[in-house]
């Protein structure tokens, strides 16, 4: 369910985390290519294949599949990057958007691809960075915002890569995934709350000499008598009834003389 609420500001365990999931979903690709060339066997039969039946299989799992180290290399860095900002940023919508564009990238590669072998990440990382910098003109909070021009300054050349540019690359990939990540920033641009924006220096400042003046007040004003404690009771006299001596007559007080 979609929700608009706000949510605490993100912490660096949480970017921790991020980053170790990004890192670990690397070295899976990596794995699959150290066990590939150890069995000194060959995965591109994994890729998509267009409009093949046994090509389909690729839909799942081509992006596992790279033909080089060095095609390896150049997919590492970009998809750990995307992948973490996609994760810290946007931790509930960021998983549905990477099986969404897993899934639907090559799908489109199968439908529109040229009769190769389509192998590589560079689809789910043209997927992510497309679904970054969507979510940042979509929502147009801070954060977003924020990111999107992060990804744009960084990968800004998956633009271009999207349209045939060299022999060998598959640009329908690119264009496949482009396009499913821009759905998935559509679909689950509000799955996500904002993160509260930070509060102004000045306000901060305020809030602090008030609380200083409070605390200021209290030291030197004097308590209300309700606040005083009582430091002394009198203890009730059991020592009887006190005598009252009679009054001593004086000359004033003597009736007055008739003469």
């Amino acid at each position: 369910m979609d929700t608009t609420a706000t949510v605490p500001p993100r912490d660096t365990p949480q970017l921790k985390r991020a980053s170790l999931l990004a890192l670990a979903f690397v070295a899976v690709l990596w794995l699959v290519k150290l066990v590939e060339v150890a069995a000194g066997l060959d995965f591109s039969d994994f890729g998509v294949r267009p409009l093949d039946g046994y090509g389909l299989l690729g839909v799942v799992t081509s992006p596992l599949v790279h033909g080089s180290f060095e095609h390896l290399i150049m997919n590492s860095l970009p998809l750990a990057v995307l992948l973490a900002l996609a994760r810290f940023n946007y931790p509930s919508g960021s998983w549905r958007a990477l099986i969404f564009i897993w899934l639907l990238g090559g799908l489109g590669t199968w439908l529109i691809g040229r009769p190769s072998w389509h192998i590589g990440a560079s689809g789910v990382t043209h997927g992510l960075m497309f679904y970054l910098f969507v979510l940042g003109l979509l929502r147009r909070d801070r954060n977003a915002m924020v990111v999107a021009m992060v990804v744009f300054f960084l990968y800004g050349g998956m633009l271009l890569t999207v349209l045939p540019r060299e022999l060998g690359v598959s640009w329908e990939a690119h264009l496949s995934g482009a396009l499913a990540g821009t759905i998935a920033a559509f679909l689950w641009q509000r799955r996500d709350p904002a993160a509260p924006l930070p509060r102004p220096s000045w306000e901060l400042e305020e809030e602090a000499a008030a609380a200083a003046l409070a605390a200021e007040k209290d030291t030197y004003e004097l308590p209300r008598p309700a606040q005083v404690p009582v430091l002394w009771q009198r203890v009730p006299d059991d020592r009887g009834v006190i005598l009252e001596f009679p009054r001593r007559r004086r000359d004033d007080d003597a009736p007055p003389t008739v003469h």
